[in-house]
């Protein structure tokens, strides 16, 4: 996949929003289909299955977070380190392993089913770093950061939506639906991996924009955590609220809808298509913004609004004033609105504006990795501390705390990195 292709040849004689326009697509199409390899079995409820006393979804769900998380631990050192002449045979390698994965899990029973989740969250936690790896540090790097980060709102909505068809249509077994899905996507997967290799390298302005990404060693990964440490604890633990909730709600939607009796496989998409239209749009007007430095501050702003946002929309909803569909288009839309920044242009923004070699995967990676953790915690929480409170009701609880703390903690955040920026005169 790296020899010269026409494709790639023209594409560097492009103007920068073609070549932006196709990165874009190239990289959301990519993540979408990896999509299909995690999440469609959070479309099943698995209603009334159990295992050693524990519901089988909440161990699914776990058993794949534990995974997921160890990846995102690994990721710190193996995609910050990623030669680029590997990426494209790492995605597809990781992926495929995930699907395998998932035809084990539909071939066996329980215990041994939720082993082989837990092995199929392994590979899956690399793949952003890597499609992400494709175009940082660039000038249009927030639009083509954020149409690949609504990725986790569309495609998270559209493989439920595919499940839920496999199951209502074709009678698909619950076991099978999760490998079903995964199946429809792999071709078209590869395909969007070819495409993310003809992507032509950033130019020499990117490089002094945005600085140059390389690869990371351990030395230079230890010195930027030490240099920006407060900071960076508080990120970590905003970014953790928002991957417990978030996930949460990625993971129970299907439950918390069967409450609100709503069992349309359409409603997934209904209601995270508004989502991910408003975040896009929020998220590309940042690349208007020049000044590295202003844009990291208009980042904090936003993630604050974000958290404020689910606040009020949950108090709307629970005092009658909004309905159930509003307010899951209002929550999701706050919660994203803190969620991508990290993801995409967050981190971005702030290498810039320090001027320090870095790239943009070793920081997700450490707030991706403790923020998973937040995520089995909560499931924990949720079964053995909260087991008989609804999965609607606890969303709502959980919601409420996240956006007082949230909120708190991105304001201490953005009172340190401008007083840190400052003193050193990157400002």
């Amino acid at each position: 996949m790296q020899l010269p292709s026409p494709l790639k040849a023209r594409l560097e004689k492009s103007p920068q929003v073609t070549v932006a326009v196709f990165a874009a697509l190239a990289a959301f199409c990519t993540y979408s289909c990896m999509y299909a390899f995690r999440k469609p079995f959070t479309a099943a409820t698995y209603s009334g299955q159990t295992f050693a006393g524990i519901d089988l979804k909440i161990l699914l769900v776990i058993s794949q977070l534990i995974g997921y998380t160890l990846s995102k631990f690994l990721g710190i050192r193996y995609v910050s380190e990623m030669k680029h002449g590997y990426r494209a045979i790492g995605i597809i390698g990781l992926i495929a392993f995930a699907g395998l994965m998932l035809l084990l899990f539909a071939l066996s029973t329980a215990p041994l089913n939720i082993f082989f989740m837990f092995l199929n969250g392994i590979p899956l936690g690399m793949v952003w770093g890597l499609v992400f790896s494709y175009i940082e540090g660039r000038r249009a790097t927030e639009f083509m950061g954020s149409v690949l980060a609504i990725s986790f709102i569309f495609s998270s909505g559209m493989v439920k939506s595919a499940g839920k068809w496999l199951m209502n249509d074709w009678q698909v077994s619950e076991f099978w639906m999760p490998f079903g899905t995964a199946a429809l996507f792999f071709l078209p997967m590869a395909f969007f991996v070819f495409l993310l290799e003809q992507i032509p390298s950033p130019t020499k302005e990117d490089k002094n924009l945005r600085t140059e990404r390389l690869p990371m060693s351990a030395k230079e990964r230890s010195a930027f955590v030490k240099h920006f440490l407060p900071g960076i604890i508080v990120l970590v633990l905003t970014y953790v609220l928002l991957s417990i909730i978030r996930d949460f709600r990625d993971n129970f939607v299907a439950d918390i809808w069967k409450e609100l009796s709503e069992n349309s496989a359409a409603i997934f998409t209904k209601t995270e298509v508004p989502i991910s239209i408003a975040v896009l749009a929020c998220m590309s007007m940042l690349m208007l913004v020049r000044s590295n430095f202003r844009a990291l501050q208009i980042n904090h702003y936003m993630v604050i609004a974000g958290f404020l946002l689910t606040g009020c929309s949950t108090y709307l909803y629970t005092h009658d004033t909004i309905t159930a569909e509003n307010w899951m288009i209002l929550n999701g839309l706050g919660l994203y609105l803190g969620y991508i920044p990290f993801n995409v242009v967050f981190f971005e923004r702030l290498i810039a504006a320090a001027r320090k070699p870095a790239n943009v995967g070793f920081l997700i990676y450490i707030a991706d990795s403790f923020g998973y953790l937040g995520s089995i915690f909560i499931l924990l929480f949720k079964n053995f501390g909260q087991a008989k409170m609804s999965y609607g009701n606890f969303f709502i609880q959980a919601l409420y705390v996240a956006s007082i703390a949230g909120a708190m903690l991105t304001l201490f955040s953005l009172f340190y990195f401008n007083r840190k920026l400052h003193s050193e005169k990157h400002v």
